[in-house]
C-alpha cells in the first residue's frame, strides 16, 4: 500500500502521468495491499485489515487462526490455494472480536473444524445477536477451556489459555515444531490496547497471563501479535511479552495509587502517559485507564 501511494504521488508531482507506461502504472495500482510472509517450517502470517493471522501449509492441509474479515479472508484462501492443494483443516479464533472472527464466514463450507475456547464462542454468539448479524458469522463446532491439542501433518498444535485478559476467552495457539506463538490480543505490541469488560476482561490479571505465556514457552519462541504500533512489529520475542506485562501492571498500579490518592475519574482519564511506561503509543490510553478504574472501583 505504502509503494503504491509513494508511485502514484510521485508521478503526480512531477506531472509526468503521460509519460509512464500506462500498463505498468496499471499494475502498480492494481498490487495487493495484503502482505503473506513465511516464518518457519511451513508457517506464516498474513496482514491485511484486522487482527494479524497465522497460516499453516503441510502435506497433510490447512490450518489458519484467526480470520480479520470476510474480504480479506478471501485474499488469504486464494493465495493459499496457490500454496497447496490440500484441504483447510482446521481455522482457530484466538478470541471473538469481529476483526478476528468476521472472515471466518468465508471459511464456510471450505473449513472442516472451527475451534476456540468456550467463552469465546459465548462472547461470538452474544455479541453476533446484539448487532443482528447470525447469519454472517461461522461459530466455532470444537471448544475447550484450558488446553486442546491437534496434529495436522508433522506440526503439533496446542491452545493455552491462561485467564483473562483482554477478553475471558483469549488464548495462545502453539505451533509447536516451528516454536511459533500467536497471542492474539493478549499483546498489543506497543500500542494501547482495547480492554473489553463487557467480555470478561481483567487489566489485573492480564499481565498474570503474561507471565504464565512466558513460562511456557522460551527464548526461540517466535511470537505473533494482535496488533501493533508500527504494522511492521507484529511479529517478536519474550521482550515484547514482558513488555506487554510491564505496561499492564504499570497501568493498574497508576490507577490504583490514583484511586486511592483521592483523585476523581476525570482526573485519572486525562492522564497522557502511565508513569514508568516510555515506548507505548498511539492513541486509546483513556481506554486502558478507563477499564482498570472500573475494574479496581467495582
Amino acid at each position: 500500500m505504502k509503494r503504491r501511494n509513494f508511485l502514484f504521488n510521485t508521478a503526480v508531482a512531477a506531472g509526468s502521468l503521460s509519460l509512464l507506461n500506462r500498463s505498468g502504472f496499471a499494475a502498480a495500482l492494481a498490487a495487493p495491499a495484503y502482505q503473506l510472509k513465511p516464518l518457519r517450517n511451513n508457517v506464516g502470517i498474513f496482514t491485511e485489515q484486522g487482527g494479524t493471522i497465522i497460516w499453516l501449509v503441510n502435506k497433510e492441509g490447512i490450518v489458519c487462526v484467526d480470520a480479520e474479515f470476510p474480504d480479506p479472508a478471501n485474499n488469504l484462501i486464494a493465495e493459499l490455494k496457490k500454496k497447496s492443494a490440500q484441504p483447510f483443516q482446521w481455522l482457530i479464533n484466538t478470541h471473538h472480536h469481529g476483526d478476528h472472527t468476521s472472515g471466518n464466514i468465508s471459511f464456510k463450507g471450505l473449513v472442516k473444524n472451527v475451534a476456540a475456547h468456550a467463552n469465546s464462542l459465548t462472547n461470538q454468539k452474544a455479541a453476533a445477536q446484539k448487532q443482528g448479524s447470525d447469519d454472517k458469522q461461522l461459530y466455532p463446532d470444537t471448544t475447550y477451556t484450558d488446553k486442546w491439542k491437534i496434529k495436522v501433518g508433522d506440526e503439533r498444535i496446542t491452545a493455552h489459555y491462561f485467564g483473562p485478559g483482554h477478553t475471558n476467552g483469549d488464548s495462545f495457539i502453539h505451533f509447536e515444531n516451528a516454536n511459533i506463538v500467536h497471542c492474539g490480543d493478549q499483546v498489543f505490541n506497543r500500542r494501547y490496547p482495547f480492554v473489553d469488560r463487557s467480555a470478561g476482561a481483567s487489566c489485573r490479571h492480564w499481565p498474570l497471563a503474561l507471565e504464565a505465556a512466558q513460562k511456557q514457552f522460551n527464548k526461540d519462541t517466535i511470537f505473533v501479535f494482535g496488533h501493533a504500533f508500527d504494522p511492521e512489529k507484529v511479529v517478536g520475542t519474550m521482550d515484547d511479552l514482558k513488555a506487554m506485562q510491564n505496561f499492564m501492571e504499570r497501568l493498574v498500579a497508576f490507577v490504583d495509587s490514583s484511586i486511592k490518592a483521592g483523585k476523581t475519574k476525570d482526573e485519572i482519564l486525562a492522564a497522557k502517559s502511565i508513569p514508568g511506561v516510555t515506548d507505548w503509543q498511539g492513541d486509546g490510553i483513556e481506554r486502558g485507564l478507563t477499564a482498570a478504574y472500573e475494574e479496581l472501583t467495582t
